[in-house]
């Protein structure tokens, strides 16, 4: 089964290999227009109606800026202490309750009828689009054809945007409201076109399954995405712990024991009381056994399952306990350069922007430009040059 987010953070590491099939820039080109008529043809032949076809892939132009993406590895790793600061800020916090009173009946619905946790369901609301608010602004069927007569996992692309077409012949979308990643995953939660056919549902009961505009069928959606995924409805997700001074014990998200197993072996809640009872989970240490440490339950691989990354269902656990008001992890990361939130991160940008570096568009989000921008600031300072947007040279440059 592939999952709802293939298409966006899955697809920008997963899709690296698959590009050396493709041909130069320069030849997919020039044979673009070609293959936007053959394309055509394809997705009539699987069942989209011709006229939908045409109006959808007429004016098609070749992107490289499509391709450039999905053949782009990650120059960076991203240290789970940033990527959690980044996903899990107060201010997502302080969005998210507001917004959780807001769809309160909603969520209570979703949470009644698929049995998932309603803050886990809004948890995911949030870092998927914030809230709806960052949906994506690429048009799929665009960008799903420049995959496809790039050369990127052909098979799988032209299915996907066969599946998005169908939605609209189905009626539960207009076609110019399929906007979403540059690789397919769109409205409010982040779907793929093909996860949107199978487990998508009308919960607002207009007779349209409606992502994009609608928020009682996203919510709901997602919540019937995680109930088919194997969620346990009651059962806890993910806790906190602490593992004893030189633990080099058994770890990883699949090498579950009981509750008890794992107090034998020392480890403890956060707080330090004792852990027993015969629950299986399995033990992470994302930094190491220095930094907090999870024990994560079958609940977690149901959240895993959304994107297949154990940061990611990281930081949609976060996000679920601290919006029902749990606190803060209790144990510190391991490093004296502590991460910046989202708002920090725009004003680390207004301030090298404002000392004359080149950090393209200032809207919080670190790419290219801005990592050359801190190295080049991080050196200015004598500081080893990484291009990471920390704590350090936040400060340095007179951040508060």
């Amino acid at each position: 089964m592939r999952t709802a987010h293939f298409g966006r953070r899955a697809a920008a590491v997963g899709l690296v290999a698959w590009l050396g099939l493709a041909a130069p820039a320069s030849a997919s080109a020039a044979g673009f227009s070609t293959c936007i008529d053959s394309l055509k043809g394809q997705v009539v032949a699987q069942g989209v109606s011709a006229d939908l076809a045409a109006r959808a892939l007429n004016g098609a132009r070749y992107d490289e800026e499509v391709l450039r993406k999905a053949r782009a590895q990650p120059e960076f790793k991203t240290p789970i202490w940033d990527y959690l600061g980044f996903l899990v800020d107060e201010q997502r916090i302080a969005d998210g309750r507001t917004m959780m009173a807001r769809y309160d009946r909603v969520l209570r619905a979703a949470e009644e009828r698929f049995g998932v946790n309603r803050y886990v369901i809004a948890a995911i609301w949030g870092v998927e689009s914030n809230f709806g608010q960052d949906a994506g602004d690429n048009y799929l069927p665009h960008a799903l054809a420049n995959l496809v007569c790039g050369g990127v996992r052909t098979k799988f692309f032209r299915g996907e945007l066969v599946a998005a077409l169908k939605l609209v012949d189905r009626g539960d979308l207009e076609l110019n409201e399929l906007y979403g990643s540059w690789a397919g995953a769109f409205g409010q939660t982040q779907f793929i076109p093909s996860t949107y056919q199978r487990l998508a549902v009308d919960f607002d009961g207009d007779g349209r399954r409606d992502l994009v505009k609608s928020v009682p069928d996203a919510l709901g959606s997602t919540a019937n995405y995680l109930h088919k995924a194997g969620w346990r409805k009651g059962e806890s997700w993910m806790i906190e712990v602490k593992v004893p001074p030189g633990y080099n014990g058994p770890t990883g998200r699949r090498n579950k024991a009981s509750l008890s197993s794992w107090g034998q072996r020392g480890v403890t809640r956060a707080d330090g009381a004792p852990i027993s009872g015969g629950a299986q989970a399995g033990l992470l240490l994302p930094a190491g056994p220095k930094g907090p440490g999870f024990l994560v339950f079958r609940n977690f691989d149901a959240i895993y399952s959304y994107n297949q990354a154990e940061s990611y269902a990281l930081a949609i656990s976060h996000l679920a306990d601290r919006l029902a008001g749990y606190p803060a992890f209790r144990t510190a990361w391991p490093t004296d350069d502590p991460p910046l939130s989202r708002a920090q991160r725009f004003e680390l940008q207004r301030l090298l922007l404002a000392q004359g570096y080149d950090v393209g568009e200032v809207d919080g989000k670190i790419g290219p430009q801005s990592r050359a921008a801190i190295k080049a600031a991080e050196e200015r300072f004598g500081m080893k040059p990484t291009g990471r947007p920390g704590g350090k040279i936040y400060r340095a440059l007179g951040g508060r």
